[in-house]
């Protein structure tokens, strides 16, 4: 392939032309197939703007180039060309113009006022907005800004504008909000023209918090506000603001909310155009860079099922976040009601997790013949859907579910030969696409959906690898930095919750997030921009160690549901509280350092870099034993030691065996919580325990991340047991069935299974470090990088692991092979062949005398153990799968002498013996 410009890239949304500041940071993908190809040279064009700019790149700098032109003006429409010359000297064609449209207004521009319905029947009533204005001449642009204290559309002439759902989304609306840019020149049309806009309150009306706390936070109707921008040919401008000669009226939209869904009447005209209200109370908003909301998929259903109780329930295959479409006729007045649900229980709708959320929608029809809807201004988190009312017999067809999210480049993905685990990360892609909806929320289906802060800290480096969610988190970012008091962090952002608290791996989504921004995408802007909240937050926990250096004694989550807390009590964990604490405390005074160094802040980088070290004397001093033993012996406490580095060198290979033994004593179950869920893997790799890992991996047995998988599970759960293994839902007060927080696991998945990880900020550098998994045939990760496509596969061939990588155009590589050997690599494609790492071997004889490690780490022999329990004593089999203590001191025998009795043992004994006699002739 000859030297290629791939494509031009801007910071804009994604599908967007427009962009909100005046020097917006520019890039370019090269594509050749010239190995160890590097740019030495970029020409820049820049063409619209009165005349032709040019600039002039030497070197290899390609990604976040800085705006080299003159700053543009509001409404600036121009296009970028870019040509590079390469180390082989060839210089490519120029690449094919990338229109770049300013979506922003001048300071002082705006001009609207925010209005409402000025007598509204009811708590957050949705309602329709008009004006009329006159066209009288040429129309060369017609620009419109527009935005809302809840979600709106906007129609000219009786077409949308676009095809968003609701905007402008969700910000702290007391502090921020952003303003869409939408060009509607093709609408307009000579003479009388209308806009029209439909409003709900959405986020702006919910009532939150919990029970009877819940209530509205930005008040209790929406609000909206607007400009259209026409110039004329002629020179001309008019300005159609939002002011007090709009008019509203109630539209057929009867009611809506997140939580409770959406009534519409299909009888209902709009009437008795009355008008607004001027209140004057949203802020001057700002253009818009997070990714808008869109309709992203449809599916159809897959099964009509009848319940036990006569109901009938729809189920399309996939736990999903959207509403239905439904095509329906019948008489004037019919009502058709669709509730929503993720699961069934005893073969009906499961909506006892919902809470107080209703998630109910309802139609009712006109009567005049085939009548399609889509509720509009709401959303639910559901798989199932009971459908009552239906006139007539109900046709599959009729009903769709529209999928629904922040629409996001899709820039990473895994496959692998194990079947439950490929399904594991499909579940995890689809917990990113139900929770990415405008803000990241832990949950899309209860009273709650909310942006707790602790969630994404842990799964912000997964989303990073599977969608371009730079402008998505950056966005979130400015309304966390907005939400912080005094430097703390509240649990949630925007912060509907009342007063701040500061809680451990919560609020150090200040310090995490930036960082993970920089390492993914190497955005030093963000970096930059959050230096000052990254480095609040930072003190104000510093301030709370006294002269300790230790977070100790105050309210935390810590590893919140771990799988042995009470159903109840989700915070009660094996860990102590003030080990993650502290430990967090060590990693954000460690991430401030770090980006001090990075944005030149010196004196700071030094201080916060001595902070970290006494954080880290302190913690060892307090929680490690000289001989690798920590005073929480629990997986997270030794997972947090290692893979934040806290532990030196020299005991961390003690800290890894212990937890690689107490991942054993448990049964090879997991047994951690949000906290240690994403990093025990990495601990266990580190320290050389594969193997374990491994194991950890496969478990399908509850709690693991393959039980859920077991259960038919099409999204991350919250627990590790949301559904119980006898097909009820868990007890516990939170149980969501969309829950991405423990699917944070997919980042090891990608960076050390498959082994595909940035080396350098942005993957300027690649790590390619595959650890091929015993029993695993193949797998493999592919990242759009932000200089092209990597990849990176391992298969094996017979006594071979075949390892084959693409390294993009304009980077290198770092190489660790899985028989050990280490090589730097320039771009392009590249194959090794190297000896498969020895197996674990061929497993021995076993019997009564085995040691229960012994069994536990003999798949089969446990398996046959297991089997003749449950099918002679059940109780006992889950008694022995789930409260022994696989141990080297304690022998099957004596397990069974203390625990189960002589009658199962003859039995046992019969299928150990058969299974040896099985193994001897193999």
């Amino acid at each position: 392939m000859s030297l290629v410009i791939e494509r031009v890239t801007i910071d804009a949304p994604y599908g967007s032309d427009m962009v909100a500041v005046p020097e917006p940071v520019i890039g370019w993908v090269t594509g050749t197939d010239a190995p160890g190809w590097t740019q030495v040279r970029a020409e820049l064009e820049l063409g619209g703007a009165g005349d032709v700019q040019e600039h002039v790149i030497e070197g290899r700098d390609s990604v976040r180039v800085r705006w080299p032109f003159r700053p543009l003006g509001p409404r600036d429409e121009v296009t970028l060309r870019v040509r590079v010359t390469g180390s082989d000297a060839e210089t490519s064609e120029w690449s094919e113009p990338r229109r770049i449209v300013a979506g922003f207004l001048a300071e002082g521009e705006w001009q609207a006022s925010s209005i409402a319905v000025a007598a509204p029947e009811g708590h957050a009533q949705p309602a329709m907005l008009r004006r009329d204005f006159e066209v009288d001449g040429e129309v060369r642009r017609a620009t419109l800004y527009a935005t809302a204290v809840g979600v709106y559309q906007a129609a000219v002439n009786g077409a949308d504008v676009d095809d968003q759902v609701l905007k402008p989304g969700w910000t702290p609306y007391q502090a921020r909000t952003v303003h869409e840019t939408t060009d509607v020149t093709r609408l307009l049309q000579q003479g009388e023209n209308e806009l029209l806009v439909r409003m709900a309150g959405a986020w702006a009306t919910e009532r939150f918090g919990f029970r009877e706390n819940a209530a509205p936070v930005y008040g209790e109707q929406p609000r909206f506000a607007a400009q259209l921008l026409i110039e004329y040919a002629d020179g001309r401008s008019e300005a159609i603001v939002t002011d007090g000669s709009w008019r509203s009226a109630q539209g057929q939209i009867t009611a809506s909310g997140l939580y409770a869904g959406e009534d519409h009447d299909a009888r209902r005209a709009p009437a008795d155009w009355t008008p607004v209200s001027v209140v004057d109370d949203i802020p001057v908003p700002e253009a818009r860079i997070s990714p808008f909301v869109r309709r992203i998929e449809e599916i159809g259903v897959v099964e009509v099922i009848r319940t036990p109780s006569g109901k009938t329930v729809l189920d399309f295959g996939q736990n999903l976040v959207g509403r239905l479409r439904i095509r329906v006729s019948g008489p004037a007045g019919t009502v058709v009601t669709l509730r929503h649900a993720e699961v069934l229980e005893h073969g009906e709708l499961g909506t006892r997790p919902l809470r107080a959320a209703a998630a109910t929608d309802r139609y009712t029809l006109a009567g005049e013949g085939v009548e399609e809807w889509e509720p509009e201004f709401t959303f639910h988190g559901f798989r199932y859907a009971e459908v009552d009312g239906w006139p007539g017999e109900l046709d599959a067809a009729d009903v769709t579910a529209v999928v629904i999210h922040s629409d996001m480049e899709r820039t990473g993905w895994f496959d692998t030969s194990h079947e439950l685990v490929r399904q594991l990360h499909q579940n995890v892609v689809w917990g990113l696409r139900g929770n990415f909806l405008s803000v990241p929320t832990d949950c899309p289906q209860r009273d709650e959906r909310l942006g707790w802060t602790g969630d994404i800290q842990v799964f912000a480096p997964t989303a990073s690898f599977l969608y371009d969610v730079r402008g998505f988190l950056e966005s979130w970012l400015r309304d966390l930095e907005i939400d912080q008091v005094d430097g703390v962090v509240p649990f949630v952002v925007p912060n509907v919750l009342g007063p701040a608290r500061a809680a451990a791996a919560w609020g150090d989504a200040a310090t995490v997030v930036p960082s993970v921004l920089h390492e993914r995408f190497a955005d030093l802007d963000t970096l930059a921009r959050q230096f000052d909240s990254m480095r609040a937050w930072t003190d104000v926990i510093v301030g709370y160690s006294v002269d300790r250096m230790l977070w100790e004694g105050m309210f935390q989550f810590g590893d919140w549901l771990d799988p042995d807390a009470p159903p109840q009590h989700p915070a009660k964990a094996k860990t102590s509280a003030d080990i993650v604490a502290s430990a967090y405390l060590f990693r954000s005074a460690e991430l401030t350092a770090r980006a001090a160094a990075l944005i030149g802040r010196e004196a700071e980088a030094a201080e916060y870099s001595a902070i970290a070290e006494r954080v880290r004397r302190a913690f060892l001093d307090e929680y490690v034993t000289r001989s690798g033993r920590m005073v929480s012996d629990a997986q997270t406490a030794y997972s947090l030691a290692i893979a934040f580095d806290i532990v030196e060198p020299e005991r961390r290979q003690a800290l890894g065996d212990r937890l690689a033994e107490l991942t054993r004593l448990s049964g090879y179950r997991i047994g951690t919580g949000f906290v240690g869920t994403p990093i025990i893997q990495d601990a266990l790799t580190r320290t050389g325990h594969l193997d374990t890992a491994t194991r950890l991996l496969t478990q399908t047995e509850n709690p693991s991340w393959l039980y859920p998988v077991t259960m038919g599970a099409t999204t991350i759960w919250e627990r590790w047991d949301s559904m119980l293994p006898d097909g009820s839902i868990n007890p516990g007060q939170m149980t969501s069935f969309n829950h991405y927080a423990l699917g944070a696991i997919a980042d090891w998945l990608h960076r050390s299974v498959a082994g595909l990880a940035p080396a350098a900020p942005g993957y300027a550098r690649l790590a390619i470090a595959p650890h091929p998994l015993e029993g695993f045939d193949f797998a493999e990760a592919a990242h759009l990088t932000p200089y092209g496509e990597a990849r990176v596969r391992w298969e094996r061939s017979g006594a071979e692991i075949v390892v084959d990588a693409v390294v993009p155009p304009n980077t290198e590589a770092d190489v660790e092979l899985p028989d050990g050997q280490r090589l730097a690599v320039g771009s392009g494609s590249h194959r090794w062949s190297v000896v498969a790492p020895a197996s674990s071997g061929e497993p021995g004889r076993v019997g009564f005398e085995s040691s229960l490690a012994a069994i536990i780490d003999d798949r089969d022999a446990y398996q046959a153990i297991v089997e003749v329990l449950e099918e002679l004593r059940p109780a006992a089999a889950e008694d022995f799968r789930t409260s022994t203590e696989w141990g080297e001191r304690v022998s099957l025998g004596e397990l069974f002498a203390r625990l189960l009795g002589p009658e199962p043992r003859a039995a046992v004994e019969r299928r150990l013996r058969e299974l040896n006699a099985e193994r001897s002739t193999q």
